[in-house]
């Protein structure tokens, strides 16, 4: 039994850290399998505001799960008895929290909050994460908004 909690704790932790790489970024540059090949609205504008901003995930609470699970799994490997129970209880506390920890950093995200004054007078704000591209943005650039059938709006140059 001892030799299958010791495989089972290292598993759930590369399942837990694996989820940072379920996260889809949300850069101008990405698009969703539904999002492809599909008509784009296209709409000209002017950058007339860049300020910094931050996409923050929503917790899915797999990561509290898979934290609690591995953190329980750990803590039975120590002692015996009552001893045991009591360190399965906090490891799964422990394994918890840092679950929770580790899967809301994954999914925090550094963006821009673009203002954009469109050609037919509207003004958009739009926010998507910054990646290589987003250095290259200042305000006063001329800029195209591209719009999918869901709605979501990136920034392009």
């Amino acid at each position: 039994m001892k030799s299958l909690t010791k495989l089972a704790f290292p598993v759930i932790m590369v399942a837990l850290l694996g989820l940072a790489g379920c996260l889809t970024p949300q850069t101008g540059q990405v698009y969703t399998r539904g999002q492809a090949q599909q008509s784009l609205n296209v709409y000209y504008g002017t950058i007339i505001d860049i300020r910094p901003a931050t996409i923050k995930a929503q917790n899915s609470g797999l990561g509290t799960i898979l934290g609690g699970v591995a953190g329980g799994v750990a803590g039975s490997t120590i002692g015996h008895g009552a001893g045991s129970t009591l360190a399965a209880v906090g490891g799964a506390l422990a394994g918890a929290a840092a679950g929770n920890l580790i899967e809301d950093q994954a999914g925090t995200k550094p963006a821009l909050e673009f203002t954009i004054k469109l050609e037919d007078g509207r003004v958009l704000a739009v926010v998507q994460e910054k990646d290589q591209e987003a250095n290259y943005f200042r305000v006063g650039d001329r800029v195209r908004l591209l719009e999918s059938p869901d709605g979501t709006l990136r920034v392009r140059q």
